[in-house]
């Protein structure tokens, strides 16, 4: 199954925290989640990204760019507010696993015959710094994982993270979840692990 194919859901409201399709107009709300985190937001993309000079009109740039991206099911980014709506306190992406990213990366599988094709999303998610102490990191791992099992029609994914964002690393390993899969891309330090 692509994701073509899949009815992405709405979104999902918790007493912590609202999960919802990102639009354009979340630009200067997920600009300043951004740039508090860009420092590990770094190490997790492996680039350069958000450069310093980041401003809110290029974010909106990217963001209309996410948002249509979701519109066609070419990939799923779900922002994550908090439950009034007046801070952004994370992102969530759903890529789907044939993704042009994964298609020149060298992918190995962990400690069984997995097969890549198993799986039809990578799912990606991060957590403003300044909510890494109050544990929302490991609150939005938990509601993704039981939100993606009940309320999606994806068959398999994954969670996917940089080797080198060792704090979510550690989140991911204090779970039940399994490395699965290590990739590495030409152009990027860092193995990405993916876990399931």
């Amino acid at each position: 199954m692509r994701l073509e194919n899949v009815e992405p859901p709405g979104g999902l409201t918790t007493d912590e925290f609202v999960l919802r399709p990102i639009l354009a107009t979340d630009a200067e709300l997920d600009y300043a989640a951004v740039m508090e985190s860009r420092d590990y937001l770094r190490t997790w993309e492996q680039s350069s990204w958000p450069a310093d000079d980041f401003t809110v009109a290029a974010n909106r740039e990217d963001l209309e760019k996410l948002e249509r991206r979701h519109a066609d099911r070419q990939a799923f980014t779900y922002t994550v507010m908090d439950p009034a709506g007046m801070e952004c306190l994370g992102c969530v992406y759903l890529m789907p696993t044939d993704a042009r990213s994964f298609a020149g990366a060298r992918i190995t599988p962990v400690g069984g015959d997995h097969r890549w094709d198993d799986y039809a999303a990578a799912v990606y998610f991060w957590v403003r710094r300044s909510r890494l102490a109050t544990q929302t990191d490991r609150l939005l791992l938990d509601t993704l994982r039981s939100w993606l099992a009940r309320d999606w029609s994806l068959g398999g994914h994954i969670f996917v993270t940089n080797e080198q964002f060792t704090q979510q690393v550690e989140l991911i390993r204090h779970t039940d979840l399994e490395l699965r899969f290590e990739i590495e891309e030409p152009d990027k330090p860092g193995r990405y692990l993916a876990y399931a």
